[in-house]
């Protein structure tokens, strides 16, 4: 936007929201593997192992907890939430009901407020009625203000997870006010959200962006390029399976991508 730094009346009220959801798919053969598959994954992503991703985000773009809460759900899934401030907040100015990221073994220490930064991040496994197929999705926002920006967290998320499918989405909204008195609407160059995804990322994707600049709004699709079988198989190896078998299952993972990717149904 500007070379030089603004000189702003004030704080920085501009709010930057990154809401990222990933993917992860895998073939499961039989209906009991299936319910281990959901088990392992839920096991696997419980909302301590979350709490621990947002805290190495929060630190990746340089934030404060405020407050964790955190919810492991029945039958599955998981929810955290973090508040956070752009800098360091003396201890006698944080609200009591705020726990520093220090988590009790009361359940109801806390109800999670939120504030203008946080984090939050919900689980969703689930599985097909009969293909096989089972798929866990997860969401995270960060939502800042101030001069922290939460694009700083993408790599750190991709990395976080294995991602079959990737969508972003990222807007600024509000504005924050200069010395002189005039609006300012974003406080940074942005053409596209792949401009902060690392190249060594991004050659392991094909993706499609849908930007609205006048808007602030930005969105970024990702889909894993190729994939091996092996890597997709609950309990089973592929060279258990018969040729046809392994191409049976790879055409289920590759469809299952493609409608995800794209958001409809192809069959």
């Amino acid at each position: 936007m500007q070379n030089q730094k603004l000189r702003l009346y004030g704080f920085n009220n501009l709010t930057k929201s990154l809401s990222f959801n990933i993917y992860d798919i895998c073939y499961a053969k039989t209906v009991e593997d299936r319910k281990s598959y959901i088990e392992y994954i839920d096991e696997q992503y419980n909302s301590e192992r979350l709490t621990n991703i947002l805290r190495d985000v929060t630190n990746t773009i340089g934030a404060s907890i405020l407050n964790i809460s955190k919810q492991d759900y029945d039958p599955q899934g998981a929810s955290v939430t973090i508040l956070i401030s752009e800098e360091e907040v003396p201890l006698f100015a944080i609200d009591q009901s705020c726990n520093k990221g220090i988590i009790t073994p009361i359940p109801d220490t806390v109800v999670a407020h939120l504030d203008k930064s946080h984090l939050t991040v919900h689980t969703y496994p689930e599985s097909h009625p009969y293909s096989g197929l089972s798929t866990f999705r997860v969401d995270i926002d960060v939502s800042t203000c101030g001069e922290i920006s939460p694009l700083k967290a993408l790599e750190a998320l991709i990395n976080s997870f294995d991602s079959d499918i990737i969508t972003v989405d990222y807007k600024v909204r509000g504005f924050t006010r200069d010395t002189d008195g005039t609006k300012h609407f974003i406080d940074h160059k942005i053409t596209s959200i792949q401009d902060y995804i690392p190249e060594e990322i991004k050659q392991n994707y094909n993706m499609i962006d849908t930007n609205v600049y006048q808007e602030k709004i930005f969105h970024t699709k990702m889909q894993l390029k190729n994939f091996k079988l092996d890597d997709y198989l609950f309990n089973i190896q592929a060279s258990d399976l018969t040729d046809e078998e392994k191409s049976h299952i790879s055409s289920l993972i590759r469809l299952e991508m493609d409608e995800i990717f794209y958001g409809r149904n192809f069959e």
